[in-house]
């Protein structure tokens, strides 16, 4: 088990602690202001960083690769970042759960704040689900696939797949393009729905800013 993986595991379990005991921490009006004010900070830079990498990951980098690197060159890398990506915003994610549940206790909370809880734990779970299920899932498959292509001497163009056209006389290649497309779907799904929770809570923040 790496650091990384044990950072994450010691954070989860801080993250339920607050969550499910937040008088532990001495949360709530009673809590020091300086505990109060940590509690925000770590709470907007976590989200902000989860917040920025999803949007950068999902509507720009991964476009832009995909565009101007060979196909082969692109799945390598993307096996590469990955990993780190879901992370780094599953730890995010879980220190503004932890946070935001510090500042707002289950049994003094509004309504709405309990709404929001819940959002940032949706995306805490579709970002640990791309973690631990999906993205280990979907490299292995890929890197099944690379072999076959290679094989086929494909693989290394731009744009323009040849894949397709290779698998209309491969069978082999056609049902792994099927498990592939079929778990890269749901961790491209899990991805979506952790950044749509993060853009609703990015509206309740908005809500909270005076100028």
């Amino acid at each position: 088990m790496g650091w990384s993986t044990r950072f994450l595991t010691a954070v989860a379990f801080l993250t339920v602690g607050v969550v499910f005991a937040p008088d532990v921490f001495g949360s709530g009006p009673e809590a020091p202001a300086a505990a109060v004010t940590a509690a925000k900070l770590c709470h907007l830079l976590a989200f902000a960083t989860a917040w920025g990498a999803s949007l950068w990951v999902t509507f720009i980098g991964g476009i832009i690769m995909f565009k101007y690197l060979p196909r082969h060159q692109f799945g390598n890398l993307q096996g590469k970042m990955f990993p780190a990506y879901f992370k780094m915003v599953s730890v995010c994610a879980a220190i503004s759960v932890a946070a935001f549940a510090y500042l707002h206790p289950w049994r003094s909370a509004s309504t709405i704040e309990k709404y929001q809880l819940g959002f940032l734990l949706s995306a805490l779970g579709f970002d640990l689900s791309n973690l631990i299920v999906f993205t280990p899932m979907t490299i292995e498959m890929m890197k099944k696939r690379h072999k076959v292509e290679r094989d086929l001497n494909i693989g290394d163009e731009v744009g323009v797949s040849k894949n397709m056209e290779a698998a209309k006389t491969n069978p082999q290649l056609k049902s792994m393009n099927k498990k592939f497309g079929m778990i890269h779907g749901l961790s491209s799904l899990a991805n979506i729905m952790a950044f749509g929770s993060l853009a609703i809570h990015s509206w309740y923040l908005a809500g909270k800013l005076h100028f």
